[in-house]
């Protein structure tokens, strides 16, 4: 496990992601695409965000350490029971580093980028 920081904390992450994050950046769905094409550069408030990042033992879809939050958007697969369940885990993981989450469908992304673009700028 290495660390990166946010808002002055350590957050470990496991180095045994790294390549299978490597693959999820390489493969973005469509939503990640076009979302990652609107808050990449800084061009929200001047905020860094990175996407497929590792904090923990997860990979989240994006991550902007300065504003302490995780952007994740959720396909099909995370509206199942064994899907929520582990939303739920991985959500109260991240909230007990210190991180906000903010989850969006693909749907809304790709529909209603606008709306999901000020719910992430005002949550900066």
């Amino acid at each position: 496990m290495k660390e990166i920081k946010a808002k002055s904390q350590q957050l470990f992450y496991n180095t045994k992601l790294k390549d299978y994050s490597r693959s999820l950046r390489k493969n973005m769905t469509n939503a990640e695409r076009l979302l990652w094409s609107r808050i990449r550069r800084k061009q929200l408030k001047g905020y860094q965000v990175y996407r497929q990042r590792i904090i923990g033992n997860y990979i989240v879809d994006f991550y902007c350490p300065n504003a302490g939050m995780v952007i994740e958007l959720d396909g099909g697969q995370h509206y199942t029971d064994d899907g929520v369940k582990k939303d739920i885990k991985r959500d109260d993981y991240l909230k007990n580093q210190g991180l906000k989450v903010l989850r969006f469908s693909d749907r809304d992304v790709l529909k209603n980028l606008t709306i999901v673009l000020e719910k992430i700028y005002q949550n900066l």
